[in-house]
């Protein structure tokens, strides 16, 4: 699929948010991951186009700090529910009355707060996340991440996964001060309460993704979600298995 220069609108707060709308039918909002963006998330492994096939019309965003989008170095412009709100602009700007939201990673954060906000979510798709999720991570963790996206190198005392970010984030092009802002951001990782979720609800995540955590234990939570696991880790199982488990997933509970 091609991709020409993605659409922009004014967000709640003035923000520029980038977006684009691909093939017709019932509407879906995906939302990406930490330091991606919706080409490297969605479009490239795939996803998109094997949703398309279904009948839907994929609404993909670049969330704040990403990809096109505006990208502040302003803490506060990620705090008090920002993505969140973006989400619910980006809905109101294309005059959407149902949606299925997909996310994944950061995007599944966003749309475990964004379902308990907007009764226009008919189902939710929770990817590259478990049982973490519910605990997520803590101000000092996200702090450190912080301190090495802003660091010159590596910086002394890092650990593993805040390398792993860095070097993640230097590799798709990012503007690591803004995403350090993201990550200093005090509400901007913590999680929904998914105990809340009253529609239907797929987990799913990678069967080598420490990262995420055991999807079974979220799905635990729900009153009535599904896990699967499918092959992969944090970053390799964003693919054809991982399009086919949510194509399978709305088939079932938001036919085309």
């Amino acid at each position: 699929m091609t991709t020409g220069s993605p659409l922009r609108f004014a967000s709640f707060d003035g923000r520029a948010i980038a977006y684009e709308t691909y093939g017709q039918g019932r509407d879906a909002l995906l939302l990406h991951g930490f330091a991606s963006d919706h080409i490297g998330n969605w479009v490239r492994p795939g996803i998109v186009d094997a949703l398309v096939a279904t009948g839907r019309r994929m609404i993909a965003a670049d969330a704040r700090g990403h990809g096109a989008s505006d990208k502040p170095h302003e803490v506060d412009a990620y705090e008090h529910d920002a993505m969140v709100r973006d989400a619910r602009a980006l809905l109101d700007h294309l005059a959407i009355r149902q949606v299925d939201v997909i996310g994944y990673s950061m995007g599944s954060i966003i749309a475990s707060r964004l379902v308990g906000q907007e009764p226009r979510v008919r189902s939710v798709v929770l990817g590259g996340v478990g049982g973490r999720l519910a605990r997520g991570r803590s101000p000092q963790a996200r702090a450190r991440t912080a301190s090495v996206l802003e660091a010159h190198g590596d910086g002394p005392g890092s650990r593993p996964l805040d390398r792993a970010f860095r070097r993640f984030a230097l590799r798709s092009g990012n503007d690591l001060g803004a995403l350090a802002a993201l990550q200093r951001a005090a509400s901007a990782g913590a999680p929904g309460d998914v105990r809340s979720i009253r529609v239907p609800t797929l987990v799913v995540a990678g069967e080598d993704d420490r990262l995420a955590g055991s999807p079974a234990e979220l799905a635990a939570l729900i009153p009535g979600a599904e896990s699967v696991v499918i092959p992969g880790n944090h970053l390799t199982a964003v693919g054809p298995p991982l399009a086919a488990a949510i194509t399978r997933f709305l088939a079932r509970v938001a036919p085309a």
